[in-house]
């Protein structure tokens, strides 16, 4: 997504070899007409699966998602992080390593919003390792429901996480995908 690119590469910050710092547009700060765009493609990309559903985890793929399901006509469901007062029971739940945070979370959704009818979207706004993906997926694979894709805002192809998900059998759509941040510049992978 040329749009998205451009937008990394005047906003993006490189904080080391590693590290990606977009929270101008995507992960502190939202921009909406970005986001519309991004929900715009993830529709075009999976408008065929049958999609009933989208599942992201909080905060950060919240605004893409939901953008996505807007465009699909589907309800979005975000994993929490952290048990509430008000999520509390009849819950599916997995563990979740954060290569950003580097700490590991139980994310939660309740049973009442998914069902072995779903078919389900999972977005994510980064693809580093694959953990946050592979709980998501974890959390659809209880309900007994299917995952048709797994739709990836930025992907970090220099870390594992693609082959990762990819040899588990998922589709993987990544809107945009990073080859190297070395010396302080984004380069993507040019197919």
């Amino acid at each position: 997504m040329h749009a998205l690119e451009q937008k990394i590469l005047s906003e993006g910050i490189v904080l080391s070899d590693q590290v990606l710092k977009v929270d101008s547009f995507l992960n502190h700060q939202i921009d909406p007409v970005m986001m519309q765009q991004i929900g715009q493609e993830f529709a075009r990309l999976f408008k065929d699966a049958g999609i009933t559903k989208i599942i992201t985890i909080e905060a950060s793929g919240i605004a893409p998602a939901v953008m996505a399901g807007l465009e699909l006509g589907v309800p979005v469901i975000f994993a929490r992080k952290y048990q509430s007062l008000t999520l509390k029971d009849d819950l599916y739940r997995s563990k979740v390593f954060s290569f950003t945070k580097q700490i590991e979370s139980t994310i939660a959704i309740s049973k009442k919003h998914i069902d072995s009818s779903d078919k389900v979207l999972v977005i994510d706004d980064f693809l580093a390792n694959g953990q946050a993906a592979l709980g998501l997926a974890d959390l659809i694979h209880q309900a007994n429901a299917s995952v048709v894709g797994i739709g990836i805002v930025i992907e970090k192809s220099f870390q594992p996480g693609r082959d990762l998900l990819l040899e588990k059998g998922y589709r993987v759509e990544s809107l945009a995908r990073v080859k190297s941040l070395t010396n302080g510049t984004v380069e993507f992978v040019r197919d």
